[in-house]
């Protein structure tokens, strides 16, 4: 079974890719990730995930929590599911591992939700757990070529903290960081760099949690 992965970030698409997974990033821009999810079953993906960081809705989720979504929504209200029994074997794969998982909705948006007010409307309005850029667009991806799909997400930003601006730059069409882009907000406001020094912990906190979940995606061998 080849199981492709769509991610924002490339350090995403290298976890993936070191657990086994085909994986394409897509930077975080929604046409390169309807591009990407795309190619990835053109050339022959069985199956599709949303594998990543995302930020946190739901105020009880620390960094590096791990999403196993049971269903996504987008900013329309429109829901989509997971395929159940893809589901439920990552499930046990990770409770057989002692890594814990949350199942809830995850809800696809156009731009980062970059404040703890906006993070809380939205959980509000929708009961998602947490949100990201590109499992909605992978998901329609996906049902339009009738795959099963699923999505496996870790909080890098919990519900309760803003983002700085440096935070917010734009990915590269590779899914690296802008990193001039970056260094000249931080020029602007240097203030944030205490801010932006707790976004990496946290990213990577997460990242290290993909790291460890990854290869329960895979069917046993």
């Amino acid at each position: 079974m080849r199981i492709a992965a769509v991610t924002g970030l490339a350090a995403e698409a290298r976890i993936a890719g070191r657990a086994g997974l085909i994986a394409a990033a897509a930077g975080g821009d929604a046409a390169h990730t309807m591009a990407a999810a795309e190619r990835l079953i053109a050339e022959g993906a069985d199956a599709l995930v949303s594998f990543g960081i995302c930020g946190g809705l739901e105020p009880t989720l620390m960094p590096g929590s791990l999403v196993l979504a049971g269903s996504v929504r987008d900013e329309t209200g429109r829901r989509s599911g997971v395929d159940a029994a893809w589901h439920r074997r990552v499930a046990a794969t990770l409770a057989a591992r002692s890594i814990a998982a949350v199942t809830g909705d995850l809800l696809g948006v156009a731009a980062i939700v970059a404040t703890p007010e906006r993070k809380a409307a939205l959980h509000r309005a929708t009961g998602a757990v947490a949100a990201d850029l590109e499992t909605h667009i992978a998901a329609a991806a996906a049902a339009k070529a009738g795959l099963p799909f699923l999505a496996l997400r870790a909080i890098a930003d919990p519900a309760w903290r803003a983002l700085p601006p440096a935070a917010l730059v734009e990915l590269d069409a590779s899914g690296r960081p802008a990193l001039a882009a970056v260094l000249r907000s931080v020029l602007r406001k240097p203030g944030q760099i205490p801010a932006l020094l707790r976004v990496a912990l946290d990213a990577r906190a997460a990242l290290g949690m993909l790291e460890q979940a990854a290869g329960a995606l895979l069917p046993p061998r």
